[in-house]
């Protein structure tokens, strides 16, 4: 899987386009309110992400997550600052915290709090 945020939207968009010429850059950019060479120049990496709002739609027409495209673009979404500004300590220290967790400790831990079971 690709790991910058252009290679990794070129990568899906293509993978799609195998399977439906709407995925084409012209189409995806179109449905998605960017121009049509900038969505390009973010695929080769020549241009920086877009705005949230246009990683949103990108996701939204790539099928993929967005908060996993905006973490590639190194950002976090508005929703999730508001949360963490907050609490910006508390949040920062359950972070660093969780970082050396393996992927199924992180997880049983979104369930329980996601499940209310304290």
């Amino acid at each position: 899987m690709p790991e910058n945020f252009g290679d990794f939207v070129r990568h899906r968009r293509e993978m799609l386009r195998a399977g439906d010429p709407r995925f084409s850059v012209r189409q995806v950019a179109a449905r998605v309110g960017l121009e049509p060479s900038y969505l390009s120049k973010i695929e080769r990496g020549e241009q920086p992400p877009p705005s949230e709002e246009s990683i949103r739609a990108l996701a939204g027409d790539l099928g993929i997550d967005p908060d996993l495209l905006l973490a590639l673009a190194g950002k976090v979404g508005s929703d999730l600052q508001k949360i963490i500004l907050k609490r910006p300590q508390l949040f920062a220290e359950l972070l660093r915290d969780l970082r050396h967790l393996p992927d199924h400790a992180v997880l049983r831990l979104v369930r329980e709090v996601r499940d209310g079971k304290w």
